[in-house]
């Protein structure tokens, strides 16, 4: 029989469960940059592993000297990433101040004139309208000191950020037998063997679409870099990498690195001797650019998502068009990954589900 006791109790424990698991949402909201670090650090992980394995089992490395050598190559790859960005923003920086800046100053005078005699042919005096605006006791000159603040703290923030990556990949490549003994002490008994062939599952399928992945953005740096070459762009390694690279964000990738390319095409025959052939050098290569993104999205890319989680083409289109509809450009970039952990645990807690047996074939 319910009484009103255990309709109070029931209602308290609602009450409880709901207060629970609201301050658990804004504890993850407050600590969102460590989640953000932890995703990173399992993609690292994913990408590691094989790289692990590999100098474990071929190369007779022990655990620990395999994980620091994966490490090492990491830091490094990143630490050449950053560098390759150096030449780039000086090379930009030398085709820039090869512009007439005293043309350019000549005609923003002529231009401050004309507009000042149009006004002043309509009875508009614009010598006592700006002396009546008094605009130069409203400028703010603080914003410099303020930016040069932001920006320090925001490379405070960036090296924060790859420091804790680092810290917790190594951790997660070293220490990967003993997450998954904890993980059976904790995991309930009835589902332990499920959670465990998810995880296993998820790892397997994850760590080959990320270097799938990586192939692909190899191939795209590969087919630009061609173009870049024949057409003789400068700069022509860095900007290749920087625009395949890109390719991470599915469909919008691509059209950024195209624009990317066309601005710094252009940017690298600012030069008297060169500027002839601005708008033809640049049109071929964006001709270049639009023919080996063709041979990805038709080849690389099909290839990748159907030997790599086993996903159709098309399911997979759908999927990062809603996702980006939803999250944004984030939501394009982890929600083939996203999709993958869905479909690897409805596999293996509800298998006899026509839906789930119908878009995990081959999980």
């Amino acid at each position: 029989m319910i009484t009103s006791k255990t309709i109070g109790n029931g209602i308290l424990r609602a009450l409880i469960i709901t207060a629970g698991a609201a301050l658990l949402l804004y504890i993850l909201y407050l600590i969102q940059p460590v989640i953000y670090f932890l995703f990173i650090a399992l993609i690292v992980t994913m990408i590691g592993n094989p790289i692990v394995r590999f100098l474990e089992t071929k190369l007779k490395f022990n655990h620990i000297a395999a994980v620091l050598v994966t490490m090492v190559f990491f830091i490094l790859l990143l630490a050449g990433f950053i560098m390759m960005f150096v030449p780039l923003i000086i090379s930009q920086s030398e085709n820039l101040s090869l512009l007439d800046t005293e043309k350019l100053q000549k005609d923003l005078t002529l231009l401050a004139e004309q507009l000042n005699n149009y006004l002043s042919e309509r009875n508009i005096d614009t010598r006592n309208l700006l002396k009546e605006s008094n605009i130069a006791s409203k400028v703010n000159l603080n914003f410099i000191p303020n930016f040069l603040n932001s920006f320090l703290g925001t490379l405070g923030n960036i090296g924060m950020a790859i420091g804790s990556i680092i810290f917790i990949s190594f951790f997660f490549l070293k220490d990967k037998k003993l997450f998954t003994i904890n993980a059976k002490k904790i995991l309930p008994a009835e589902h332990e063997d499920k959670i465990l062939n998810s995880f296993r599952k998820i790892n397997h399928l994850l760590s080959r679409y990320f270097i799938g992945l990586i192939g692909q953005i190899t191939i795209l740096f590969v087919l630009y870099l061609i173009v870049l070459l024949i057409f003789g762009v400068q700069n022509a390694l860095i900007i290749a990498f920087i625009t395949a690279l890109l390719n991470i964000i599915p469909y919008i990738g691509p059209l950024i690195a195209t624009v990317l390319v066309a601005v710094l095409t252009l940017l690298g025959h600012l030069d008297p001797q060169s500027q002839g052939d601005m708008l033809s050098t640049t049109l071929y290569v964006l001709i270049g650019y639009s023919v080996a993104q063709i041979i990805d999205n038709n080849i690389t890319t099909p290839l990748i998502f159907s030997n790599s989680v086993n996903s159709h083409p098309l399911e997979i289109f759908i999927i990062i068009l809603a996702s980006g509809f939803l999250f944004g450009v984030l939501g394009m970039i982890v929600a083939v990954p996203l999709y993958t952990i869905i479909k690897v645990v409805a596999k293996e807690f509800f298998p006899e589900n026509p839906v789930v047996k119908v878009l995990t074939r081959g999980i």
